[in-house]
Formats: structure tokens, sequence, C-alpha cells
């Protein structure tokens, strides 16, 4: 399905067959007559008293090809209910066969001339499906036109159209079936966002193990296709202030390896990566937006799987820290990837501060379900901002704890640490505890486990199911808030 949106400030000559409206939440269409018919208005007037309007858009078939569309919206709507709302309208249309619409901006008033942008960013966030493999796709289009002056600013259609192609992009990869996205495919697709802007660098298995980094080699040398550790840069400022750095787990497909995993449901284990995914839609959109800061993106790539060369439970390891881990379960794995690529990304670039994303444990699907992703973090400040912009987009965290207390279930008798708790129990706590151990100058850290928020089989608000992008709004809202 392919959707066009334009904004004209001036009037639309053409007479578009269908007119989207606003209204006040009772539905007073008083405010809206002179953008009517006579006969439209006394028609809508009339009707209207039957309609329930509690369902905040509402349909009216003036003729057999017009329809006037209201939307009510309260004075102080949110911006994340108004981008709701535009999902929801979504859903309304796309199983109409009209396909051409004039949204008349001016009737929105007062605190609620801005939000035409945030509707139809939920609108478009919504329209997102992954039919790259179907032989029969749905061919429909639906243009809308905006008239009016309550259009948005250049500066935010480039900010929402960014957000957007971030997400989609994140969605698309997450998507991909691991016989197409596997590491060596990955490294190729990331290369080729140098025409964005972003300098990007590519350490193959020569090069990493050069580094030194083992820990996240060991995961991937059970499988014929290569591991790699991908880093991107933006530098939107002149000055060589501190990157602000975000990592990311890229696990293209985990069986478990020796530890193999359960034959139900290892299908979903093609979105492993997907923490990976977040940090490269991030990196897309603030190029495409030239974001007004210096950034990072730090992504390894591997696929764990149970060949002859494969990493055995009990095999020791020397991370690239010079920190030694007892390989304990094969399929506690991501841990073993972000160790090193945490390390390196602290002591390469130095940042403000790092975020890393991993679906890491099932364990924080037991304990937040889907509806927040575990945060855990050394830095209450940077908890902060990214539990105020999770509330702000609706992609929520929740900040789980971390303490020395839990460092001894994940003590090794023979090495440095253990990759799992062998005793049981907390078993998201001590993965970001693991994690920790690999930020050694005491950088600003956080670890969003979001092992419940990256894929959904039911579909959500702003996502039609699939691959949900969770994460991309939240960093950029992040960013926009606290450091641009």
């Amino acid at each position: 399905m392919t959707i066009s949106i334009n904004y004209k400030i001036n009037p639309i000559k053409k007479n578009y067959p269908n007119t989207v409206l606003f209204v006040d939440e009772k539905f007073n269409i008083s405010s809206i007559k002179k953008y009517l018919k006579s006969g439209e208005y006394l028609f809508i007037s009339d009707l209207i008293r039957s309609k329930d309007l509690k369902k905040k858009i509402l349909f009216f078939d003036v003729s057999s090809k017009k329809k006037i569309i209201l939307i009510s919206l309260k004075k102080n709507s949110s911006n994340i209910n108004i981008e709701n709302l535009g999902a929801k309208f979504y859903d309304l249309l796309k199983d109409i066969k009209q396909k051409e619409y004039e949204i008349k901006s001016d009737t929105l008033s007062g605190s609620l001339k801005n939000c035409i942008g945030y509707f139809l960013h939920g609108f478009k966030l919504k329209s997102y499906k992954f039919e790259k493999y179907k032989t029969k796709k749905i061919k429909k289009n639906i243009s809308i036109f905006v008239s009016g002056k309550n259009v948005p600013s250049i500066k935010n259609q480039i900010k929402f159209k960014a957000i957007e192609e971030g997400a989609f992009f994140t969605r698309d990869l997450v998507s991909e079936p691991g016989n197409i996205l596997h590491p060596d495919e990955y490294a190729k697709r990331l290369n080729s966002l140098k025409k964005f802007g972003l300098k990007v660098n590519i350490y193959d298995e020569k090069k990493l193990k050069k580094l030194g980094m083992n820990t996240l080699l060991g995961v991937g040398q059970g499988s014929i296709r290569g591991s790699y550790l991908v880093t991107m840069e933006w530098n939107g400022l002149k000055d060589n202030s501190k990157p602000l750095a975000f990592v990311g787990k890229g696990v293209c497909f985990d069986t478990g390896g020796i530890s193999l995993k359960p034959a139900k449901f290892m299908e979903d284990m093609t979105y492993d990566m997907a923490g990976s995914a977040v940090v490269v839609g991030l990196m897309k959109s603030l190029a495409l937006r030239k974001a007004k800061i210096n950034a990072v993106g730090v992504v390894g790539l591997v696929e764990n799987m149970p060949g002859g060369n494969a990493q055995r439970p009990g095999d020791i390891v020397k991370s690239y820290s010079g920190k030694t881990v007892e390989i304990l379960n094969t399929d506690a794995e991501g841990r073993l990837v972000l160790a090193d690529a945490l390390t390196y990304t602290e002591e390469k670039f130095k940042p403000k501060f790092i975020v890393d994303l991993a679906t890491l444990t099932g364990a924080i699907i037991v304990s937040l379900g889907s509806e927040y992703a575990g945060l855990f973090s050394n830095d209450d400040k940077l908890s902060k901002q990214l539990t105020d912009a999770g509330e702000n987009v609706e992609e929520k965290v929740w900040r789980m704890p971390l303490n020395q207390n839990f460092d001894k279930l994940i003590d090794s008798k023979n090495a440095d640490m253990q990759n799992i708790n062998y005793v049981g129990g907390a078993g998201s706590t001590t993965a970001a505890q693991f994690l920790q151990r690999f930020i050694l100058n005491k950088t600003p850290w956080a670890h969003l486990d979001i092992a419940g928020m990256a894929f959904s089989k039911y579909g959500g608000a702003l996502n039609s199911g699939g691959a949900t992008g969770y994460g991309v709004r939240l960093l950029s809202k992040l960013i926009e808030d606290n450091y641009e």
C-alpha cells in the first residue's frame, strides 16, 4: 500500500470526494458550518443524533460518491493520543474503496493547531506492512491532501518523516527471515547507509580476532556465516564533543547453539537481532533529519548455530576487556556479544552515555509482559530521561534493580565470571549485572531488555502486528528533549 501526504497552505481548488473535518469532543458541528454545503450540514445535523459519539471518528455518506468524516479532539489531547487517533483513522480507511481525502486543517483551533503532524505521523506508523515475500500484494494508494494554515513546519515534517523511515527500516530488518538477513548480508546493508552521511566501519572476523573480541566471536563460531562488529557515526556538530552511544545485540538467528532451544517457536528467533535494528533505524533517522548532535551506533552481528566448531558449555573465553568468562549455557549468548561491544564503545568513543538494547531474556517478559521494556542503569539522570521519553511516545520502560548482591550469582570458580546464574531466579537482573561489568570507566549506561517489546503477534496502537520498531521513537525523543 502506498500513502502520499501533501500539504497545501492555500485552499485546494480540486473538489475531493472525501473531506475530513475536526470538531470538539462533543461533536459540536456549528464550528465547521462554513466548510459544508447547506444540505450537507442539515444532513449531518440530523444523523449525528443517532451516532455513537464515543467513537471519536464518524463517517457520513452525503452521497454515493462523497464522505464527510468528523474527528473529535479534546482541547488537552496529548501528542501520543493524537498519534493514536491518527492510527485509528488509518484502520478505518484501509478497507474503504475511496482513495483521496482532503483534511481541512483550519478546523483545528486553540492549542490543537499544531497537532496535524502528530495525527498523520500516527497514520503513517500504523500503515506499515511487511509484504516483501508475498506474491499477491495489496495494491491500494491513499492520497491525503492537507489544506489550510495549521500544518507542521518544514522542520517538523522532516523530523516526522525521518522517524518514520527509521522505524520502518528497523521493522524491515526485524521482519527479514534468517536465511536472507544473516550477518554477511546485514553488514552489507549497513555499509549502504554511507549514502545518508553516516561513517560506517565494518570489523570482520580477522579484525575482531586481532582486537581480542573473543566473547563476540565465540557466539558465531559454529556458523558458516561471518561475525562482525559495525560502527556507524553521525557527526551533526562541528565540534568534537563526546557522542551519544547506542549499542545493539544483532543475533540474526538464535538456535541456542549447543544448548539447543526447543523447536516450538524457534522460528521467532529471527528477531533476536532487534536491538541492533533499533540502533540502525535510529542512526538512519538522525542522519535523515541532520540532527544537531554527535552520535555513534555500534552493533554486534552473529549467528548462533550448533555446528561442529560451535562453542561448548564449559568453555572459557577472554573478552576484549581482558576479563574471562566461563560459558555455562550457549543460549545466554546476547550478553557475550554485548560485552565486547560495550567495552569497545566506551574505550574507542568515550561517549557521554551508552544505551544498549537487546532481546536479552525471556525472564523480562515474565516480569513486564509486552507493556514495558526492562531498564537497568548505573545512572539516575539517564534513567529518568529514558522513563520520561518513553511515557511521552508510549514506548515505556520500567526500571529494575542492579546491586552488588547479585554479583555472587554470576561469579565463577574457574574464571572471572560465568554467563548464567545456575542457582535460578533474577534472570534479567543477573544478565544486566553481567553487562555492567564491561562498563569499565563509570560511563553513564543504561540497558534496555526489549524481549517483550520488539515483536507483537497481536499488534498495538501504532503497529499492525509483527515487528514493532520499539525503541526508535523512544531514543529519538530522549535525544530531542535532552541533547539537541
